[in-house]
């Protein structure tokens, strides 16, 4: 596994457990639907980047869409959701337009994870 993995691996790991750590604040912090929104974004994140990284690993030492895909969906989900905790929590603005930029991240992570289906090379079956 190359190091943009292990990265991305690790990044995901983080992402899912700050996701918990969120939703158990959300419900026992502070009930901002935000906190929550923050939480399943974060730990969706996390599971996409993991999967993605795992689909990179199978390809091939090569980087690929996956690979690009999955870094997106980690930044993407790590700005959305630590901008809504950081205003559900302390009221703090990141920067103006984190949240939609993160958001855009995430589609755009996803859609880049999907050219990753007619991806040519690799190791076959």
């Amino acid at each position: 596994m190359n190091g943009l993995r292990r990265l991305l691996i690790l990044v995901a790991g983080l992402m899912g457990a700050t996701g918990v750590a969120a939703a158990a604040a959300g419900a026992h912090v502070n009930a901002d639907p935000n906190l929550t929104t923050a939480a399943y974004f974060l730990m969706l994140g996390a599971a996409g980047a993991t999967g993605a990284a795992a689909l990179a690993a199978a390809r091939g030492p090569r980087l690929s869409f996956a690979d690009a895909g999955g870094s997106v969906i980690a930044l993407g989900a790590a700005l959305f959701g630590g901008t809504l905790a950081a205003r559900a929590l302390w009221g703090i603005i990141i920067f103006p337009m984190a949240a939609p930029i993160g958001g855009t991240m995430l589609i755009v992570g996803w859609l880049v994870l999907g050219l990753a289906a007619f991806e040519r090379g690799g190791r076959s079956a």
